[in-house]
């Protein structure tokens, strides 16, 4: 009986000079889980005119081509359809995207709504002329599989995607990425003696983007997304000499590698709650005062962020319906129940997240549970028309805030 591959297994067969990775998070539009006409993976259209160039034809009405494709992760194997939606080019609409289609609806774990969300690995295998032959795939069936995946590609938002082979390696987020990269004379001195900590990067994204005639949403889009590019020019600035000399071992290698890639997830996991942090704090709300920043409640819990005050929480006299949560990940699929026990007292919670979309599934699981998501207001559009009056923006839930004030 031939035993079932894992996906580290998945990913040594597919690294190797003949194939291409692109990574990304699945978004609601990409699934069906917010049932859009655009279902089926988006994956940049001047990528995929690199490795298909036959769809690369302007004057055709929707170019299109047949591939054969293996979800490796689920044993689903079809032959689908890459298409470019190209309508707007021909002044004939709205669209300009490329997409995959055909993949035999729901049934197939690339659309199936519960997987929105969930680290997704494209495998292309190239011909001698560098263009597709096939495509593999691996979606993640679990935090266990994106940690090992992240482990070794270093971690990926909702809204970014990433190119990875054997040859290269490339970053990018969503269309309107901000160009805050930092050449080597504007880098502070003391950052190129040791690499500075989440919070002075993320203080430098601020001072760079004040964006004070931006609501709170927007604000924090874009210094997130700026944040990322000072992140990364510091981090070429502090590694690409060593990496360009070589090693000495393997092993040497080796550690270098695991030491960028742990200082990447490290940034990753606090960097959304230093934006709010700051956000609260440019919208006059004092810490200790009118919120906790990743106060000790019961069981040694730690939620991100509590209103009023951690003072108040552990008052009892103090009322209960005036006391908030606010739990903070940049992904909620199967991480959300985290956050359910971490302040007892409250049993409203707030779950802030940059996941586009989830299924209607697992949002009816997390109403149950008393969750209320959090969301910028520019992801709004990647869930369900059903699901999206429940959502709130984090403009609405500093509303709420300010009123505990008065």
């Amino acid at each position: 009986m031939k035993m079932e591959m894992t996906v580290s297994e998945w990913m040594q067969e597919t690294a190797g000079s003949d194939v291409v990775w692109f990574i990304k998070r699945l978004s609601g539009n990409d699934t069906l889980a917010n049932e859009s006409h655009q279902a089926g993976p988006y994956i940049p259209k001047e990528f995929l005119f690199e490795l298909f160039p036959q769809i690369n034809l302007p004057e055709a009405i929707n170019p299109d081509t047949q591939v054969s494709l293996a979800i490796e992760s689920d044993a689903d194997y079809r032959d689908i359809r890459v298409v470019w939606y190209n309508n707007k080019v021909r002044g004939a609409g709205t669209r300009n995207e490329a997409r995959f289609t055909r993949l035999g609806g729901a049934a197939s774990a690339l659309l199936d709504p519960e997987s929105t969300g969930a680290l997704t690995i494209f495998a292309f295998h190239l011909k001698p002329d560098r263009t597709a032959e096939h495509i593999s795939v691996w979606v993640c069936r679990n935090e266990l599989e994106e940690d090992l995946v992240e482990e070794v590609i270093g971690p990926i938002d909702p809204g970014q995607w990433r190119i990875w082979s054997v040859d290269a390696l490339e970053d990018a987020d969503e269309p309107n990425r901000q160009n805050c990269w930092l050449c080597a004379q504007d880098i502070p001195d003391k950052w190129k003696q040791a690499f500075p900590s989440g919070a002075e990067i993320v203080g430098k994204a601020v001072s760079m983007r004040r964006c004070g005639q931006l609501d709170v949403d927007e604000r924090l889009t874009t210094r997130r997304n700026c944040e990322f590019d000072i992140f990364r020019s510091i981090e070429e600035a502090l590694e690409l000499d060593t990496i360009k000399r070589g090693y000495d071992s393997i092993d040497m290698f080796v550690q270098h590698a695991q030491s960028i890639l742990q200082r990447r997830r490290s940034r990753a996991g606090r960097s959304l709650e230093l934006h709010l942090k700051a956000i609260f704090e440019e919208e006059n709300l004092v810490e200790d005062h009118d919120f906790s920043y990743q106060p000790e409640t019961e069981n040694g819990n730690t939620p991100d962020f509590l209103f009023p005050s951690v003072d108040d929480y552990k008052n009892h006299d103090f009322n209960t319906e005036r006391l908030r949560m606010l739990a903070v990940k940049t992904t909620c699929k199967d991480r959300w129940r985290q956050v359910l026990n971490e302040a007892q007292r409250i049993n409203d919670k707030h779950l802030f997240t940059l996941q586009e979309g989830v299924s209607k599934k697992q949002f009816n699981q997390m109403q149950e549970a008393g969750l209320t998501l959090v969301v910028p207001k520019g992801i709004f559009k990647s869930f369900h028309k059903d699901i999206r009056p429940y959502l709130i923006s984090l403009e609405s839930f500093l509303g709420d805030i300010r009123l505990l004030k008065l």
